[in-house]
Parts: C-alpha cells; structure tokens; sequence
C-alpha cells in the first residue's frame, strides 16, 4: 500500500524547516550565482521571464488605475551588493523591466525584499530598521512602497505561473 503525503503537507512539515535552517546557516550566499546569472541573462529573456507574472500579480490594480500614477517612471529593486537586480517601469497600461538605473533605488538584502513580498512584517518597519533604503526619487520610491501595501496580492507561485486564476 502506498501512502503519499499532500504537498502542502509536505511544504509545512517541521522537518523541512528545520533542514531549510541549517543550510542557511551552513551554505554560502547565493548573490553571487544570482550575479552571474543576472550578467549572463539577455535583457528580452529577463522580460519575458518577468513581465508576464508582474501584470498578473498586479491586473487588478492596473485594471483600476492604481498604477496611472507611475506612467513613465521607472524604480530599480537591488539586492545589497548592488546585483542583481532590476528596473521596472510602467507604461500604457503594462508593468515592463527595462536596462539601466531606475529615477528611485529599493535596496536590501534578499531576505528583506521575502519578508516584504510575504507581508511577514509592516513595510515602515523594514524601512526605519534600514533593512531595505530608497535612494534617488524618494518621493517616488515611498509612492510606490505605499501603493504596494494597500493592495491585495497573493505571490503563489501557482497563480503567478497562470495555474490558477486571478
């Protein structure tokens, strides 16, 4: 007889945790292969990779003109060594990665940008406690920060990859 476990199960198993503690403790970073990759990956295959899930997370409020304010605008999300990363912009209606600097810089480590992205913690919070800084455009960067944290997005991975609906 075979039995097999849900994978959601699976995902909140206490065993899993644990391992996934001690190799974040026990292995290097991995900036610097996320660097690499970065360098080596051609900008059309960064934006076919990325624009599609960011239009979905975000249809709906695009779809209500939460975004309209940051037509033409563009803001660069760096991890703390300065790579990788990557300028979104916004225009016509479509969130679009584009090469070069952003008017508005967030900064901060991987794990910052996580706790963000997972709402773990009060994005105010990350900011003052310096975990993730704006630089440039800060009146842009806070726009943005602010917007963010009124919507309502879900980062499943299964709704970003079109495996479920909006």
């Amino acid at each position: 007889m075979v039995f097999s476990l849900p994978p959601t199960a699976i995902l909140n198993s206490p065993l899993l945790a644990q391992s996934l503690a001690v190799a974040r403790q026990y292995l290097p970073s991995p900036a610097p292969l996320l660097e690499a990759i970065d360098r080596q990956t051609p900008m059309p295959l960064k934006q076919l990779i990325t624009e599609a899930p960011l239009n979905r997370l975000f249809a709906e409020a695009v779809a209500e003109g939460e975004f309209d304010d940051f037509e033409g605008r563009t803001i660069r999300l760096e991890v703390n060594s300065g790579q990788p990363g990557i300028t979104i912009g916004y225009w016509a209606g479509r969130l679009r990665v584009v090469e070069g600097p952003g008017e508005a810089t967030i900064r901060g480590s991987l794990a910052a940008f996580k706790t963000l992205a997972a709402r773990q913690q009060d994005p105010d919070q990350l900011f003052f406690q310096r975990r993730l800084v704006i630089e440039g455009d800060t009146e842009l960067g806070l726009a943005l920060k602010n917007l963010l944290d009124s919507l309502e997005w879900n980062l499943s991975p299964r709704r970003l990859l079109f495996l479920e609906s909006v």
